[in-house]
């Protein structure tokens, strides 16, 4: 691992590359109110935030990321468009990967603009690209806005459509939900018991937890008519398995997906829109006749991604996370703005991992 100085050295150098690209410098605190932030992260960031309280803040937590705070620091009053660029610490715990530090580098560059998007998406990429020249990384392309689509556009309950929304960053539990919402699983156990019987909520049956009697009895009604529903079609969820498991090189994979918008309609805007941005990034100087493309790409990364994803890694080290990640967060500047919202697409690099990497490529090349 590099000296922190020379990590904070690259990470200056890389700030006055995205300042050169049109990005005003911006700084976050360190230290931000929790409240309803945390449940804006992934589940994974979440468990790693390292929260306590503050006498006149409440409830705070070191910075984990700096997306959050930029969206916030924009929608009270950021010009249109705007962009930002900023560097510092973010702090995870690591108790999974010990070997990680849990405080690290990010320098980042974020693009607020309404009216072209799929230029807006090319422009961060690019940028991020730009910044990575020479030390033989792989980019990974996905977008998560085919999969809210898909889900948007499955013909079944509201109800069954938002816990899978809900649980689309969850790969496991997203495949259980929809294996028995199929009817491809049983029920949980003891579901099916409790529903057959007449009356569930006998008087004289003890309440055990903090639920009252009729907001049990609601829950059974839910349950019940859930029970009820008709099972979403094995070639609706054949179509999604297809998907997602898709891996093919973008242009390949934006054909694909024309054929697959057939039968599942719903993916027809997101797949115009990932043709728009394929055509703004050859515009930009990317080759996307070799940029890889997969339908599960950022199920993993943060719940607030809600478009076009990216990353970048060390195909040398597969045991690193992403020397680079990105992805659109429209969807977060309507939680934050209080009635406003407007397009929105961020990036971060990490200049430690740039750096251990770079160190790595000219090893190789001296041998």
């Amino acid at each position: 691992m590099a000296e922190k100085s020379t990590i904070r050295a690259e990470a200056a150098r890389l700030l006055g590359r995205f300042e050169q690209a049109g990005a005003q410098v911006i700084e976050a605190d360190i230290l931000q109110p929790a409240g309803t932030l945390l449940d804006l992260y992934g589940e994974d960031i979440r468990a790693r935030a390292y929260v306590t309280n503050d006498p006149v803040m409440g409830e705070a937590m070191l910075r984990p990321d700096f997306t959050v705070p930029v969206v916030q620091m924009h929608m009270t009053g950021g010009a249109e468009p705007a962009r930002y660029a900023y560097m510092g610490e973010v702090f995870r715990a690591q108790e999974e990967a010990a070997h990680r530090a849990p405080e690290y580098f990010q320098v980042g560059y974020e693009l607020f603009e309404r009216d072209n998007p799929p230029a807006a998406d090319a422009e961060v990429f690019s940028v991020i690209y730009q910044s990575l020249e020479g030390i033989g990384l792989r980019a990974a392309t996905g977008d998560m806005g085919l999969l809210l689509s898909a889900v948007r556009g499955l013909k079944t309950t509201d109800r069954r459509k938002a816990a899978l929304l809900r649980h689309i960053w969850r790969p496991r539990r997203f495949r259980a939900l929809l294996d028995r919402f199929a009817g491809r699983a049983p029920q949980p156990t003891g579901r099916e018991e409790l529903l057959a019987r007449a009356d569930p909520m006998r008087d004289d049956a003890p309440i055990i937890g903090l639920r009252s009697r009729a907001e049990i009895a609601r829950r059974v009604e839910t349950l019940r008519a859930d029970a009820e529903a008709t099972p979403i079609s094995g070639l609706e969820v054949d179509l999604l398995d297809d998907l997602l498991a898709l891996r093919e090189t973008s242009p390949n994979a934006l054909d694909h997906l024309r054929d697959l918008a057939v039968d599942l309609p719903s993916i027809g805007p997101a797949v115009d829109r990932m043709e728009a941005r394929l055509d703004a990034l050859s515009a930009c100087g990317v080759d996307v006749n070799t940029l890889d493309f997969e339908g599960s790409y950022g199920r993993t990364s943060m719940e607030y991604y809600d478009g076009f994803v990216f990353g970048f890694y060390a195909e040398s080290r597969p045991d690193l996370p992403p020397v680079a990640s990105g992805g659109r967060y429209d969807a977060l500047t309507r939680v934050l703005g209080k009635g406003r919202e407007i397009p929105a697409i961020g990036a971060v690099v990490r200049p430690e991992l740039m750096l251990e990497v770079a160190q790595i490529e000219q090893g190789g090349k001296k041998t």
